[in-house]
């Protein structure tokens, strides 16, 4: 009552008596500095109690404190407790049920679908139920009252049918938001709260991804900081567990963040990629592609990282176009490494008559040589045909092959050097030709001992000016000249990617494949529609061309792959692998051992499992079902499957949706529980700076959309580059792009303004770019 009192006398003193209606106005206006600023701006409403009202309209604008004034917070918490124990008591509750009313009372921003509702379908084209439709229902409802039993399975075939889920692409687990997270949290929230809003049942799941290979990374790096050891000296099972302490202490960063964006999430059914229910489902994907064939082991040609150590995905490599001789900066190297340079060099032949001329822009990769190539109809060599050249280093007899394929007759010479070990299409001419496969580097990119004692333990690129002197002195040098040329990069770690011969684990995709292609471009068979259409002629172009993939990565951090090899006692080659046929794969080590059984045939043998991981896509593509519960047969998973809608970024529409669309028919085929799949993927433009640049944290252009929803200074966005790891040179970069674009920071904008502005910029502008919040564009 005090408090009230003194209200009330400080308005009367400002205002005047309450009789005196009309004179409050001119008493303002004639005496401003009498007028008490804090009954202009809208004060936090504390939990639990009614949103304050004040006589005058403030005239300053507080997002936060109109965004925190949300009905759901005002929920009454003795009431809250009573229907609690109410449903507890009840028999017909589920705990699914409790779970998600315990959860909207701790989370008010909450949003739950109901397992149990019959609402109609959430599909994005589906108009609204008329009254004619409603007053139907009601009418069948009525009818069938008396049979109760019944009426339950009607009303539970009608939820199957009427749900309809979409889910928010996983985020990795060390990440931080970034604007581009918001734009998808907006675009998706437009759609889920417009069909919740229009009577749909709908349900909206968050996740998180474990980041195979960026959480690996960064744990390594903090365990070399602190303690100055790698992962290799620390062990596989310590490693394992250090990554498991950071994530519990720092990783899920970015879906607390993603809570601030006032998104209408279900967050009673958040999960991550490594929790028991997805890995369970991850294990029975994989069990089950191996048994049809689909996943199978193989020594092939990959894309390997130097730096990471591990081979990396086709769609993880960028490529960089070269016109002419260029140095660039390569991971792991002081000087910078020249690329676009055609390097000709002589072979000496057999019997030192001769040489033979080749040209390469990879001197190094000479080292394994173990063939070379003229085309069939060349008269120039057709005397050397069946012939052998001398490799200069080590003496290795190289044959002189016809190859019609690969060889163009009016290129330089008209000879091409061979490698089948490090080149995609030296592999196929080795295959057609039986040549040895001769691999010359180590996992971290130096020359290993088939190299010669000359070059072994030389860093590839300084092994390439080593080579290049080497041939000089030898008189076989010719000469170089500028090349234009693509140069594939990691798109994790920038390290100019390296094709090794490994042994991994594909996918065969020429059979699964095929579904997901029709399902988007036969008019028969549409099943997916992609938003614009613009993207459908780049589905069809990439799945028309795919290759198998590579699914096994050389990491600790992921899901182990389930595979074990069997040794047996009169095995001629006791390398771990050497036969193909002597892999067994089960759900658990006990499932794998009756499998080594069935082959052993009696005999004694041994069992190993593969150090390596699967791909972290490999579980992100099955995320869409996982996160409902397969692959148990859970309410989740019959009412909510298949999603409705996705709404994501252009940029991981093979990362992730191909994989998704692909590991989804394959898995729901064997689902006899599934419904019929029908899916609208919408996908929305990358966002640039003012300055058309993609988001880079050495540019200073990365922008948190916290940091607009609450507004901060540019020495606050300064501080927080400091706070990186940008060596000093990418920090002045970085910081000079900031005082050009922020000179003043950047204003509150609150949640819902800044959804609003990329939801409607996005249909504006397309890529949508953070001048937006710059000073010239007002959010607000």
């Amino acid at each position: 009552m005090k408090e009230e009192e003194v209200a009330k006398a400080q308005a009367q003193k400002v205002f005047g008596v309450a009789k005196k209606k009309k004179t409050w106005k001119k008493n303002w206006k004639s005496d401003p500095e009498e007028v008490n600023p804090d009954d202009f701006i809208d004060q936090v409403t504390p939990h639990g109690e009614k949103k304050q009202l004040y006589r005058k309209m403030a005239e300053q604008y507080n997002p936060n404190a109109i965004e925190n004034s949300c009905p759901m917070i005002r929920h009454d918490k003795n009431k809250c407790l009573m229907i609690l124990r109410r449903l507890s008591h009840s028999p017909s509750t589920s705990n699914l049920t409790i779970r998600r009313q315990q959860a909207l009372f701790h989370f008010p921003s909450t949003y739950f679908a109901s397992l149990d509702s019959s609402n109609r379908p959430f599909t994005m084209e589906a108009q609204p139920e008329s009254n004619e439709e409603i007053s139907e229902r009601k009418e069948k409802k009525e009818e069938k009252a008396k049979e109760k039993e019944a009426k339950r399975l009607e009303a539970q075939k009608k939820a199957e049918e009427a749900a309809k889920a979409q889910v928010l692409p996983p985020p990795n687990v060390t990440g931080a938001l970034h604007i581009g997270h918001g734009l998808t949290a907006a675009k998706q929230d437009t759609i889920i709260r417009w069909r919740r809003m229009s009577g749909y049942n709908t349900l909206w799941v968050p996740g998180m991804d474990h980041a195979g290979i960026v959480t690996q990374v960064v744990v390594e790096k903090k365990i070399m900081r602190e303690s100055k050891q790698t992962r290799h000296e620390l062990g596989r099972e310590k490693f394992v567990s250090e990554v498991w302490k950071w994530k519990n202490e720092y990783g899920g960063t970015i879906l607390n963040q993603e809570r601030r964006l006032a998104t209408s999430l279900d967050w009673s059914g958040e999960c991550f990629t490594m929790d028991e229910q997805r890995s369970k489902a991850v294990t029975e994907a994989f069990v089950q592609l191996y048994r049809e064939n689909l996943i199978y082991r193989d020594h092939r040609l990959v894309n390997w990282d130097c730096i990471l150590r591990t081979a990396i995905s086709y769609i993880e490599v960028d490529f960089k176009d070269i016109k002419e001789g260029t140095r660039l900066k390569v991971p792991g190297y002081e000087n910078p490494v020249e690329f676009g340079v055609l390097t000709s060099f002589a072979y000496p032949l057999e019997g030192g008559l001769e040489k033979l001329v080749v040209a390469t822009t990879r001197v190094e990769t000479m080292l394994g040589d173990t063939a070379i190539a003229v085309h069939p109809t060349d008269k120039r060599y057709s005397h050397l045909h069946g012939k052998f050249a001398i490799h200069p280093f080590n003496g290795r007899k190289i044959p002189i092959v016809c190859d019609e394929i690969l060889v163009d007759p009016a290129f330089g010479t008209g000879a091409v050097k061979i490698t089948p070990a490090h080149d995609p299409n030296d592999f196929e001419v080795g295959k057609r030709y039986n040549l040895e496969f001769i691999s010359i580097l180590t996992n971290d990119g130096r020359i290993n001992s088939n190299g010669g004692p000359e070059f072994e333990g030389m860093p590839r690129f300084e092994a390439r000016v080593a080579l290049i002197e080497a041939l000089k002195k030898k008189g076989l040098y010719v000469g170089a000249q500028n090349n234009e040329m693509r140069l594939g990069l990691c798109s994790r770690t920038n390290d100019v990617v390296e094709p090794m011969i490994k042994p991994q684990w594909f996918v065969d995709c020429k059979d699964v494949v095929k579904e997901a292609l029709d399902a988007v471009i036969d008019d028969k068979k549409k099943k997916i529609e992609i938003i614009p259409k613009q993207y459908t002629a780049e589905w069809k172009r990439w799945l028309e061309n795919i290759r198998d993939w590579c699914i096994s990565r050389q990491l600790w951090w992921g899901h182990r792959i389930l595979a074990w090899y069997v040794t047996f006692e009169d095995d001629h080659l006791k390398e771990f692998g050497a036969y193909t046929s002597n892999w067994v794969v089960g759900r658990n080590e006990e499932e794998a051992l009756l499998e080594a059984k069935k082959i052993a045939n009696g005999k004694f043998f041994q069992m190993s499992q593969d150090p390596d991981v699967l791909d972290t896509w490999f579980s992100s593509g099955l995320f869409p079902i996982s996160v409902l519960g397969w692959p148990d047969k859970s309410e989740d998973f019959k009412v909510f499957s298949p999603t409705s809608v996705l709404e994501t970024g252009h940029d991981i529409l093979f990362f992730w949706v191909a994989r998704m669309v692909m590991l989804g028919y394959e898995t729901r085929r064997r689902s006899t529980f599934s419904k019929e799949l029908y899916l609208q993927i919408y996908l929305h433009p990358m966002i640039r700076d003012a300055h058309g640049r993609k988001m880079s944290k050495s540019l200073g252009n990365v922008i948190d959309p916290l940091e607009v929803i609450n507004g901060i200074s540019l020495e606050g966005l300064q501080k927080r580059l400091e706070e990186g790891n940008l060596d000093l040179n990418e920090l002045a970069v970085a910081k000079e792009g900031q005082k050009k674009d922020y000179p003043n920071g950047i204003t509150e904008c609150g949640a819902d303004a800044l959804c609003f502005a990329l939801v409607s910029y996005t249909a504006q502008v397309s890529p949508p770019s953070t001048s937006m919040f710059s000073p010239g564009f007002d959010v607000t």
